[in-house]
């Protein structure tokens, strides 16, 4: 095989065979083929595109590049679930002990947060001992002990997936809807998880802004689910303002914790939900919606799912205390008040622009392996339709110092904007693409 034919290919809207993608793979891991040229061709596929059977077989040809493991020890059907990334999601400490707790065993590969977008291995390492980092042998043991586990992506899956984002980073081809749904769709292909539902966020605090792209990303990872064997679903939910109340990483577990209580924010309590039930469905634990959705209900009422984080912590190391005695988690030295200028209703929370404050802060990474404060960030008291006051609290930050706060007070301020007029509050699950 040559690099250039493949270029000239992709370039002219030609689409590759299975064995050229293996090929093509196969060289990336190798090291083989120069930057120069792997860069012209993600610049063809970004421009030109893929077809869905062009797509699942570069899913396919990433998977092949490096280990697999293998679940089917632990049962006939095994969860996962993954977001594309946003402001407050702290879902996955919601979902994954529910599930558990409705019998579903759950095996997650979570990654770190970069830019404004959290990751949940950072919100899970602001607990105390927790370990992020698991051999195979204790990931798979995870799920058997305990029914979940929730780790960091192991170097040898889909390596290939790697070193193409690694390059589509400083290349703007970061952006191709087929190049995204087959980096998301290899490594959790490779983790083993045989039934996958995927929470595609859109708007401002989301990497898809529109519906239509949020649409195409969400069908294109579906058939490529479909392609390779795989029970996927994918679950398009709000990302205009932030999910919940709290943005930053021991606030988030805190308010995870609270969720799993009973006492959790109406939107986040509805995706998880919604995410929850779909594993339930697909699993075959619930035949219908309904079911599934009074199974997770039962699980919170009930403690189960509170008692199933907590095995969990203590099976990764982690201080399982921390969910009677929230107090030992991290926390800030400085509350600070953001307060409402004027009376009205909240008409827009720009969630990006809270995202980007959180970095600014300290809860976030400008670069890769930059070091975060697990006690920082803000905790919302307005969200979208909400009346205040003048002098209202819209948001506690929680700084390291009083000059950090009040650095970042403005930029928190002007992410919120009032009007005169009453506001409906946003939908927060779009649609749902089986």
């Amino acid at each position: 095989m040559n690099m250039l034919h493949l270029v000239q290919a992709k370039r002219d809207g030609r689409e590759h065979s299975v064995d050229e993608l293996n090929w093509l793979m196969g060289e990336v891991v190798k090291g083989t083929i120069p930057d120069y040229q792997l860069s012209a061709w993600l610049m063809a596929v970004y421009f030109r595109g893929m077809t869905p059977t062009e797509t699942a077989g570069l899913t396919r040809a990433m998977v092949n590049t490096g280990r697999r493991l293998d679940l089917s020890s632990l049962g006939p059907h095994v969860a996962d679930k993954h977001s594309t990334g946003g402001v407050g999601d702290k879902t996955s400490l919601l979902v994954a002990p529910m599930v558990a707790a409705c019998g579903v065993p759950v095996a997650k590969m979570s990654g770190r947060g970069l830019g404004f977008s959290g990751g949940t291995l950072d919100k899970l390492e602001s607990i105390p001992g927790f370990r992020v980092e698991l051999s195979a042998h204790e990931f798979v043991a995870a799920v058997r002990t305990v029914g979940l586990v929730i780790a960091s992506q192991s170097p040898d899956l889909a390596p290939a997936d790697g070193k193409l984002y690694a390059l589509r980073d400083v290349t703007a081809t970061v952006e191709s809807l087929p190049l995204i749904a087959s980096s998301i769709m290899s490594k959790k292909i490779a983790a083993g998880a045989n039934a996958v539902v995927l929470d595609v966020k859109v708007g401002r605090g989301a990497f898809m802004k529109s519906l239509d792209e949020a649409r195409a990303l969400a069908a294109a990872m579906r058939d490529i689910g479909r392609e390779v064997g795989r029970n996927v679903r994918a679950v398009i939910s709000d990302m205009e303002q932030p999910l919940g109340n709290a943005v930053g990483n021991a606030l988030e577990v805190r308010e995870a914790i609270e969720s799993l209580r009973g006492s959790g924010p109406p939107d986040l309590m509805e995706v998880a939900l919604e995410l929850g039930t779909n594993l339930l469905e697909m699993t075959g634990r619930a035949g219908s919606t309904d079911e599934g959705r009074a199974l997770l209900v039962q699980a919170i009422n009930s403690g189960q799912a509170l008692e199933r984080f907590r095995a969990f912590v203590a099976n990764q190391g982690g201080d399982p205390v921390i969910v009677d005695h929230l107090e030992r988690l991290p926390k800030a030295p400085v509350q600070y008040e953001v307060t409402a200028p004027s009376a009205g209703y909240v008409r827009v929370i720009d969630a990006e622009a809270i995202g980007r404050a959180s970095v600014e802060i300290g809860a976030g990474r400008k670069v890769k392996g930059e070091k975060i404060d697990p006690s920082v960030g803000f905790v919302l008291h307005s969200k979208v339709g909400d009346a205040v006051r003048e002098g209202d609290s819209l948001a506690t930050i929680h700084a390291a110092g009083k000059e950090d706060a009040e650095r970042i007070a403005p930029a928190l301020l002007g992410a919120f904007d009032l009007t005169r007029d009453p506001v409906a509050a946003p939908r927060v699950i779009i649609e749902t693409v089986k």
